[in-house]
Order: structure tokens, then C-alpha cells, then sequence
């Protein structure tokens, strides 16, 4: 039986959104529909700070990130790809806590790390080091976190919905906030947004 294009493009997208990409280790504590209470293990991190616009920061951090991944850096033998992992996360550069207004404007210039997890069989020891100055590898402790998690295409609107969803879940259990929000995205850019994941977190 032959499959229309439509029906071929969504398998298509949906196998990549399947494919087997290490995700950080966490023991959920609570779960309550699309809010969640995690303890993430301890992980090592590869991140840029950037600045511009959500939009414009978010795809310059990307480049930059996996441009280290895919071979610019250096071992005793060379050169080394490294796995891609998920998600890709971004949050605001400074320390502000932003409980209730949301900070993606696409007018608004600020600074924003944007952080891959490096895959688990590294240590700082043993990950490829960066050509480029500008990617820091830091080793990250274990951490409580508050999350909630949604689809679509991360805009303002929405953005400011899931924030105060996340604030009011807190609140409810009296959780307080340390730092600023963090966006956490799962999928490539070609995925349709109905199928995309996206959390957003607080560190508690």
C-alpha cells in the first residue's frame, strides 16, 4: 500500500524523535500530570554564553556546542566525536530569579548559557578538550529540580502559561525557587510542534 507524502514525512519525523539519544539520570520523586519533582545525578556539561535575543542566542549556543561535538577539539590521538545527547538547555545568564514574568522577548538582547550534557562514559578527564575558548566543561552535582513538561513551539505566550504553572505547582508544596528558569528542548528543529518536548525547571 502506498503512503502519501503527508503519512511518509510524519513516520520520517517520528523515527527521529524515536532514536535511542542519552538523556540525563534522574529518580522522579513526585509525579503529577505534567508536573514532576526530580533529583538529577551528577553530570558534565559542556556550555557557551551567549548573548542576544532567545531566538538568536539560542541557535548561535547551539552552533557553537555542536561544532565541539562533532570533531573541533583534541585528545592524545586527535580529534573525537561525541555523541549527541538530550536536551539542549538554556537559561538566563543572570542570577535574577524570574518567578512570574516570562524572559523570551524576541526584542530583548541578554546574555544566556545554553548547556549540552556530555554522554555519562566521560569524565573531565577523559572528554575530548575544546579548540574553542568559548565552551566551558563543567562538572554539575547532584540537584533537586521542579519541572513541568509541554509541547508546541516554545514562544512567549506559552512560555509565560507553563511559568506560572510551574510557579503555582511550587508554591502548592512550598518548594522555593534557586536561580533563574531553565528551558530544556528534546527534539531537532524540523519536528512538527505537536510532537516536540519541551520543560521547563526550576532548581529548588
Amino acid at each position: 500500500m502506498r503512503l502519501n507524502i503527508f503519512t511518509f514525512l510524519l513516520l520520517l519525523i517520528t523515527s527521529f524523535n524515536t532514536m535511542a539519544i542519552e538523556e540525563p539520570e534522574y529518580i522522579s520523586i513526585e509525579k503529577k500530570d505534567a508536573f514532576e519533582v526530580r533529583e538529577y545525578q551528577p553530570k558534565l556539561i559542556a556550555q557557551v554564553l551567549v548573548t542576544g535575543t532567545f531566538d538568536t542566542a539560542s541557535s548561535k549556543g547551539f552552533r557553537l556546542l555542536a561544532d565541539f561535538i562533532f570533531g573541533n577539539n583534541k585528545t592524545n590521538e586527535g580529534s573525537k566525536k561525541i555523541d549527541m545527547t538530550a536536551p539542549v538547555i538554556t537559561r538566563d545568564a543572570s542570577e535574577k530569579i524570574e518567578m512570574t514574568a516570562p524572559v523570551i522577548s524576541e526584542e530583548t538582547e541578554r546574555g544566556w548559557y545554553v548547556s549540552f550534557n556530555m554522554p555519562k562514559q566521560f569524565t573531565k578527564e577523559t572528554l575530548p578538550i575544546p579548540n574553542n575558548p568559548e565552551v566551558k566543561i563543567a562538572e554539575v552535582p547532584a540537584e533537586k529540580f521542579a519541572v513541568i513538561t509541554f509541547s508546541g513551539l516554545v514562544r512567549e505566550k506559552k512560555y509565560a502559561e507553563m511559568l506560572s504553572l510551574l510557579n503555582e505547582e511550587m508554591k502548592k508544596r512550598n518548594l522555593e525557587p534557586k536561580g533563574p528558569a531553565i528551558l530544556a528542548r528534546y527534539n531537532p528543529p524540523w519536528t512538527l510542534p505537536f510532537l516536540r518536548r519541551n520543560e521547563l525547571m526550576f532548581r529548588f
